[in-house]
């Protein structure tokens, strides 16, 4: 059961949101959005390397089979990792967890240069995975929780794209391993994974200098810790950027517990938030299988349909990561500007037409070489900022103290069914020898890539510029405030039939607030752009000061649906009451609840 330590008021959320950008945020991005290039290093070299491994002379006797089950190993161990770590970040904290599993990545990657047998190479990899699965938990996490609301969507897509510079290394580095005129022939293919933990050693001393979560603290009962790392980072900001920090304005009530129940972590998806819980399945199955399946048979797939001889595999591979690297750097603003909706519908479905488009060039033999890997350079350019966008949207659309687990929860399930069906079909289609069949697996791929678009276009949720608490509330806000735990759930019909009519409009008005919260957020955001950008222009000020109205008028609407709201929990409360006294108590505090919801409307036209 949870253990409930007290009710505390903190702005602790608010304090990091108004944060303009500084050394600091700098210093999260490198510590932690690494972990990104080492998972693109360890699979890229097993692309780029898996032609040298299959050969004989290698020093293991393996087939282009073996890779395809390598691979889907890998992908098992990630999910089982992202569980096991998520439900342990989410309890234990971030930081810990950081450690924790980048210290098992480092080990296993170097004991995967030891591989003499396929037994041996499948478990390397398995508890490589463990530790890459712990680090998209525990890092996601931790990065959307100290980067600012404005720069969330822009920062989260590109730190996942920087996968792909782990890709562009691994590839480089190939090149040069696998050149017999400097490294023996079986012995190339053993550096490439040895530099792996040497690198992550290396992050590894870097994340000593990374804070705990201040909103995985104060949740947890440590709320003077959190205000200390706050005044700390505040402090560092004002001195990097000499600016005068804005007062926070938001506040949360929280009951802070040691712990959640598993149970009520799962009740989240099922019952508060059944569409949210689509979606994220939706974005993950698609961008896992097509993903997986191309990036671990890449290499055979050159090697075995259009002659690219081992030792020339890592320039293709080249070509492959800059393409997936350039597409969330050029795009990744867009989804803070432009929107999370419009710009994952946009980049599944143009992804997914480019796959099918592959697949039918398969088919009719109308590449070469080189026209191939263009358009798969192409393909992925688009696909890279969507599969990058779908670790931001489930990190975003739950509560905080569900944000590990969810991501490790889809992570999981998504890649369990496409990571690892795709590597395994690839492979298999590949060992055929037939172009044409290959083209299937392509055509799945887009067919599933196309499902998390239209997913995203139907079940989407506006989150740019908006705070995390304002997205999903946390769930001990709800119980400070005497909500019902569904607060910032999604409308009544989803929130389980079992609900009164008077509790269903309750969460129907607090989902109407978080519309308004939503739009109060991006009337600031575009105040603050207006003010950078035309500091001495006074029409563009009377603008900035526009939009600084409108951003309280939505503000003030939100206070009024949620206080609606709170009137109507209080209805169904007195409906139940089983005292007399009871039910005058709720009715009373019904009635204080509408009139303050009159008095925010009435500031809101004023």
């Amino acid at each position: 059961m949870a253990v409930e330590l007290g009710t505390i008021r903190t702005r602790v959320p608010a304090r990091l949101d108004r944060l303009p950008w500084s050394r600091f945020h700098w210093r999260i991005v490198f510590a932690l959005g690494t972990v990104w290039i080492l998972d693109g290093l360890e699979v890229t070299i097993v692309g780029s390397v898996a032609a040298r491994m299959i050969e004989p002379g290698s020093g293991i006797d393996l087939s282009a089979a073996d890779i395809g089950y390598g691979a889907a190993i890998y992908i098992i161990g990630a999910c089982l990792g992202a569980l096991f770590f998520g439900q342990l970040t989410d309890r234990f904290g971030r930081k810990k967890l950081m450690i924790i599993t980048l210290a098992v990545y480092v080990v296993a990657t170097v004991a995967t240069a030891f591989a003499f047998a396929p037994w041996y190479f499948f478990l390397a990899r398995f508890v490589t995975g463990l530790g890459i699965g712990g680090e998209y938990a525990a890092v996601n996490s931790a990065i959307d929780e100290l980067i600012p609301a404005r720069n969330r969507g822009q920062v989260d897509i590109t730190i996942n794209g920087s996968y792909w510079v782990g890709a562009a290394l691994g590839a480089l580095g190939a090149v040069l391993l696998l050149n017999t005129a400097f490294f023996a022939f079986d012995l190339g293919w053993r550096l490439a994974f040895a530099i792996g933990g040497f690198l992550g050693f290396g992050i590894l001393l870097l994340r000593r200098v990374v804070p705990e979560s201040p909103r995985w603290l104060f949740i947890h009962g440590r709320q003077d810790e959190a205000e200390r790392i706050a005044d700390e980072v505040e402090q560092e900001v004002r001195e990097h950027t000499t600016q005068e920090l804005s007062e926070p304005r938001e506040g949360i009530t929280v009951r802070q517990r040691e712990r959640i129940p598993f149970r009520e972590i799962g009740r989240v998806a099922r019952r508060l938030y059944p569409k949210r819980t689509i979606l994220g399945l939706s974005l993950f199955v698609g961008q896992a299988f097509l993903y997986n399946a191309v990036t671990f048979d890449l290499g055979t797939l050159l090697s075995e349909f259009y002659d690219v001889a081992s030792g020339v595999v890592p320039y293709f591979i080249l070509i492959f990561a800059a393409g997936n690297f350039m597409g969330p750097l050029l795009l990744g603003r867009l989804f803070d500007t432009v929107g999370r909706k419009q710009m994952i519908t946009t980049t599944y479905l143009v992804s997914s037409a480019l796959t099918l488009l592959i697949a039918v060039f398969l088919v009719t033999g109308g590449f070469d070489r080189w026209s191939f890997i263009a358009l798969i350079g192409v393909t992925f350019f688009f696909a890279s900022a969507g599969a990058s966008s779908a670790y931001l949207t489930v990190s975003e659309i739950f509560p905080m103290e569900t944000r590990a687990l969810a991501i490790a929860f889809f992570y999981a399930v998504g890649t369990g069914i496409g990571g690892i069906i795709g590597p395994l079909l690839f492979g298999s289609l590949i060992d055929t020898g037939e172009a044409s069949l290959v083209a299937i697996g392509f055509a799945i791929g887009a067919a599933v890539m196309a499902l998390g678009g239209v997913a995203e276009l139907i079940f989407g949720v506006r989150s740019e510029g908006v705070g995390m608490e304002n997205i999903a509330k946390p769930l001990t806000v709800a119980d400070a405030e005497g909500g019902p735990a569904a607060e910032g759930a999604e409308p009544a019909e989803e929130a389980g039939a079992e609900l009164g009519p008077q509790r269903r409009a309750a969460v129907a008005r607090r989902e109407r607030a978080e519309e308004e919260d939503a739009r109060a957020a991006e009337h600031l955001t575009v105040m603050h752009r207006v003010r950078a950008e035309a500091a001495d222009d006074p029409e563009q000020q009377r603008r900035a000061e526009a939009e600084q109205v409108l951003a309280e008028v939505s503000r003030l609407r939100a206070e009024n649906l949620r206080e609606l709201a709170t009137g109507h929990d209080e209805q169904a409360a007195a409906q139940e009451a089983e005292t007399d006294s009871e039910r005058d108590a709720a009715i009373e505090r019904a009635a204080s609840a509408r009139q303050r919801a009159r008095a925010a409307e009435e500031n809101a036209e004023a």
